[in-house]
């Protein structure tokens, strides 16, 4: 169960040298988009580990979860853009909190053991 809590943190770790590192330019219009979608993607991983410490982790929801959270991110973006209504708000908001909620608990694993 570590190791695998262990091998997500370094992947995830590892993915974000590459992706600081690796000289890709997003337009500008489509900045907001990649950005909701990044933060749905961390809530996933954040769930993920958690459900990990948890013993409830299981592959098909979580890779199921990452990509519908995304898709579902990018998404509401773009009905909002089309409707002139800022709706990536609303993600931005769910998944912050649902982040925090994640990490906090995750904390909690880490210092009781």
């Amino acid at each position: 169960m570590r190791i695998g809590i262990l091998l997500a943190v370094v992947g995830l770790g590892i993915g974000t040298l590459i992706g600081l590192y690796i000289p890709v330019v997003i337009p500008q219009n489509y900045a907001k988009y990649m950005s909701i979608a990044a933060l749905a993607a961390l809530d996933s991983v954040f769930g993920g580990i958690r459900a990990a410490f948890e013993d409830k982790f299981d592959q098909d929801i979580f890779v199921t979860g990452f990509f519908s959270n995304a898709l579902l991110a990018a998404g509401l973006t773009y009905i909002g853009d089309r409707l002139g209504i800022d709706l990536y708000l609303a993600a931005v908001v769910a998944f912050g909190v649902r982040l925090f909620q994640n990490l906090a608990i995750i904390r909690r694993h880490i210092l009781k053991n």
